[in-house]
């Protein structure tokens, strides 16, 4: 899913801040990121970030979980919390930063949570007030603390697992990446190999490591890779079910069915679009 071998990111290097605004009086304010494929590489902000996935897919990594935000989806990253987004092919997405005084927020980790009608027309609206501008105002800030207010809201409920997890152990992480790069035919003989160990070392290592095992962790790979195809709506089911390793339509919308709790055709719908 991404161009890094490893999930995590190496302990040795320190990530860089990012810094998209200009203005210690601006409080809040966004920044739409469309066009071709970008990896942003390790990094982190000392605003709160909201990341939401418009059209197109995103991917976001921190130390300890992949996420994966199809359209409708949104992740929360805390200020100061190091991470490495990556936007795919013809992905529209918008973040919206919030300064921790106006925000208010105690978690250390990401999050991932269902964008609701309003909250996304409100996403939308944020857009006549971007992070850069040099000046603030009442009506932005009053704006955006209800906007911020409504997204912690939206977090506190929870949202669907949308998320892989990630390891140092670097024979884990290289079984992990190997696994991710080749969902159409992959068995744990072939990521054995691929990594240098015996099967059942493999095996210990994924429980040791995870805490659930290789094969949970390549259906979970199938699963988010497939919903990530179908948020394109030039995707059939039948193409999805063979790319993520599926020999029929019929046991690949069973299977996407059983853990999702919706079907295949239900999720491949034309992305609204700001």
């Amino acid at each position: 899913m991404t161009d890094s071998t490893h999930s995590a990111m190496p302990r040795a290097e320190a990530a860089n801040v990012k810094r998209l605004r200009r203005s210690a009086v601006v409080s809040a304010g966004s920044h739409l990121y469309e066009g071709e494929r970008l990896v942003t590489g390790w990094h982190h902000h000392d605003e709160h970030q909201m990341e939401y996935a418009v059209g197109g897919v995103v991917e976001v990594e921190t130390a300890s979980a992949h996420y994966l935000l199809p359209p409708q989806r949104a992740v929360w990253i805390p200020a100061g919390l190091e991470h490495q987004a990556t936007m795919n092919s013809n992905v529209q997405s918008i973040a919206v930063m919030f300064d921790p005084e106006l925000v208010p927020y105690e978690g250390r980790s990401a999050a991932i949570l269902s964008v609701s009608p309003l909250i996304r027309e409100m996403i939308v609206y944020a857009q006549r007030w971007p992070i850069n501008r040099l000046r603030s105002d009442t009506e932005a800030d009053s704006f955006f603390a209800t906007l911020g207010n409504l997204l912690l809201e939206a977090i506190a409920s929870g949202g669907a697992t949308l998320s892989l997890p990630t390891s140092d152990n670097s024979v884990v992480a290289d079984a992990m990446a190997f696994t991710k790069e080749n969902l159409q035919s992959v068995g744990i003989a072939d990521v054995a190999r691929a990594v240098s160990v015996s099967e059942r070392t493999l095996r210990r290592m994924f429980h040791e490591e995870v805490g659930s095992s290789w094969r949970t962790y390549l259906l979970r790979a199938r699963m988010l890779k497939a919903m990530a195809l179908l948020a394109s709506p030039d995707q059939s089911v039948q193409e999805t079910a063979r790319v993520v390793g599926f020999q029929n339509a019929s046991s690949f919308a069973r299977a996407f069915t059983d853990y999702w709790g919706q079907t295949p055709s239900s999720c491949r719908q034309s992305s609204p679009g700001l």
